[in-house]
């Protein structure tokens, strides 16, 4: 088991390991002391895989519990679900001192995220994180959101868990391709400001060592929240490939998973940095190469007109102005604010 420390405006561990769901309302009592009522707010998959173990532990520790379950998928992850959620949290009488309990993938958690941060003008939060994509990045730092129709993630807040609990061993559980979905965050966290974990997972493929390789990303985005909890600086380095990510989502209609909507985004802003000389052909090559080791898609099936129109609604746009990751080589990235032109201009080549 490994445990990190998160110090932004809030401090919180995040716990690394197997069979921690068993514990969960002991963890529960321990950083959300005064609770009496736990929420539980899942999907209807994670549910049947994992509620009854989280729920009985809870009881186990003293607490009441009550359970919200949405239909599994980004769909869910609406303002309509939001508002049930919240009223649901009123008729459960949650009070302040209460807490949510985020059980399931990076839908659930944003959406509790959300709801908690919002409901009596916040209440206490443990995030339980049961993909790997929600392990590695999702469940950490405190970013919580719903999509509108117009995109993804057009409204949240940042709002720091009391607790995030990363079981290694809901993994074993995850079909293929969700599983896969994650291993694109954590490549990206290798391309950031890691070349020794880069290198593992190009090594070992999706056989990689889960404690090592979850725990490492977590350590990044710690460094990352505690330099810019707010998103205003480095924290940017995060959205590596998610520009075009999220503009092919929404095109998609969200049957595109984020994942492979990342390696995409990932490729294509190495390719377009390969182009204009920032970073080398031999260093975009080594990142195609490590997004094709796992089964990752490397190319969009969107004409660039279509995704640039959908970019335009990308919530780091400033005026005219966005801010892209583009990388210099494998294990550091550079901030560069554009113009949607110049942006235009940057990404053409990669779509050729």
């Amino acid at each position: 088991m490994n445990v990190i420390d998160v110090n932004a405006s809030v401090s919180y561990p995040v716990v690394v390991g197997g069979c921690l769901l068993k514990d969960t309302g002991e963890y529960i009592r321990r950083f959300v002391p005064a609770a009496v009522k736990a929420a539980v707010i899942t999907d209807d998959t994670v549910d049947g895989l994992y509620g009854d173990t989280v729920r009985e532990s809870v009881r186990r520790a003293g607490l009441d519990v009550c359970t919200f379950v949405l239909p599994h998928g980004e769909a869910s992850k609406n303002g309509e679900n939001y508002l049930r959620i919240l009223s649901f949290l009123a008729a459960e009488h949650i009070t302040r001192s209460d807490a949510i309990a985020a059980l399931g993938g990076g839908v659930a958690g944003d959406i509790a995220g959300f709801a908690a941060a919002t409901y009596l003008r916040g209440i206490g939060i443990v995030q339980i994180p049961t993909t790997l994509l929600a392990q590695v990045d999702s469940s950490v730092g405190g970013k919580t959101a719903i999509d509108l129709p117009e995109g993804k993630n057009l409204a949240g807040a940042f709002y720091q868990p009391a607790l995030v609990l990363c079981d290694t061993g809901t993994l074993d559980t995850l079909p293929e391709e969700v599983f896969i979905d994650g291993c694109a965050e954590a490549i990206k966290y290798g391309i950031l400001g890691d070349e020794k974990l880069f290198e593992h997972l190009k090594e070992k493929g999706p056989g990689f060592d889960r404690e090592y390789v979850i725990s490492r990303c977590i350590e990044s985005k710690r460094d990352l929240v505690m330099q810019d909890e707010f998103d205003r600086g480095r924290r940017r380095l995060l959205n590596l490939g998610h520009t075009t990510a999220h503009a092919a989502e929404k095109l998609s209609d969200y049957s595109l998973s984020h994942g492979r909507a990342v390696a995409m985004g990932i490729a294509s802003v190495a390719r377009a940095a390969a182009a204009d000389g920032t970073c080398s052909a031999d260093c975009a090559a080594r990142i195609v190469d490590a997004l094709r080791r796992f089964g990752l898609p490397d190319r969009f099936g969107y004409p660039f007109g279509d995704m640039y129109r959908v970019m335009l609604c990308d919530k780091k746009i400033r005026g005219n102005v966005i801010s892209l990751v583009v990388p210099e080589e494998i294990g550091r990235c550079v901030i560069r604010k554009c113009t949607l032109e110049e942006m235009k201009s940057f990404f053409s080549p990669a779509f050729r």
